[in-house]
């Protein structure tokens, strides 16, 4: 057979998505392990999701992200999922075999990853969870799973609040409850493990900050932010001025690339690389 001048094509659907470092960490894998694929970044708006959808099959893409505002939306346009994505409801990579499109969730395995490099336990533990959208709803699935006791779901629109802490209470063995976010939002006394699953903070809004009270944050807590670019957040450095230890988001984001990057590829992620490629970008 001869030379194949044909790419395999993955990337990200999202809006907006000009900030998103996906491509870099990924690019810089496929390089490391001589893969002939290119990731592609790509700004979709939610009314043009179905189009692009589309697209994937029609180009023969081999897998594309779903970041905001699609994890939720995607699901109508795919054949199959895994377990973990029809019990969080959310979808954020898609394989494609064959013209079939399957979706799985690696955001909440790649938190979890990166709360176990850390040597931070999940199980017996009491979580409280800032918002209730795609991020938080696979945090919560996979920390419930992964033998988590009790899950606050801290939520402005209670309906989908609700909705998620009776998931975590009817399909999982943790315990779920909702607290309405109205105003400053309470932080739990008895919480292990806060997380923040909003994206606020996120660039280029990094001068603002979850409307918590911080003064509920103590030493024995963990404190956790899924925002990735600024990784250190405010929210982190409130929580750090407090005594808590802290996790920022870069290592959910590598962990969830390294498992993208699986799926599409078959073969193991040199995740180390990952890691230090995005670190770089960031300045760290």
């Amino acid at each position: 057979m001869g030379k194949s001048y044909r790419a395999e094509l993955v990337g990200a659907f999202g809006c907006p998505i000009d900030e998103n470092p996906t491509g870099v960490m990924e690019e810089a894998a496929f390089a490391a392990k001589n893969l002939f694929y290119r990731y592609l970044t790509i700004k979709v708006e939610e009314k043009d999701l179905k189009a692009a959808m589309e697209a994937v099959r029609a180009f023969n893409m081999r897998g594309i992200n779903l970041t905001i505002p699609h994890k939720v939306k995607v699901l109508e346009y795919l054949d199959q999922l895994s377990p973990e994505a029809e019990l969080i409801g959310a979808v954020n990579v898609v394989v494609n075999n064959n013209g079939k499109l399957w979706g799985d969730n690696t955001d909440g395995k790649g938190f979890m990853r990166s709360l176990t490099e850390r040597g931070i336990p999940v199980k017996g533990k009491r979580l409280t969870i800032l918002g209730a959208g795609g991020a938080a709803r696979a945090i919560c699935v996979e920390c419930a799973l992964g033998g988590a006791a009790e899950i606050n779901v801290v939520g402005i629109i209670r309906e989908q609040g609700e909705e998620l802490a009776r998931l975590i209470c009817e399909r999982t063995l943790a315990k779920g409850a909702f607290i309405p976010w109205e105003g400053k939002a309470e932080i739990p006394e008895n919480t292990d493990i806060l997380v923040n699953a909003t994206p606020v903070g996120l660039y280029p809004n990094v001068d603002r900050k979850p409307e918590v009270d911080y003064n509920g944050i103590t030493r024995n807590m963990v404190v956790c932010d899924v925002i990735f670019n600024d990784p250190h957040t405010l929210f982190l450095r409130e929580a750090e001025s407090r005594g808590a230890e802290t996790v920022n988001g870069l290592g959910m984001l590598v962990n969830q690339g390294a498992l993208n990057f699986t799926l599409w590829t078959g073969e193991e992620a040199p995740r180390d690389i990952m890691a230090e490629v995005l670190k770089k970008e960031f300045g760290l």
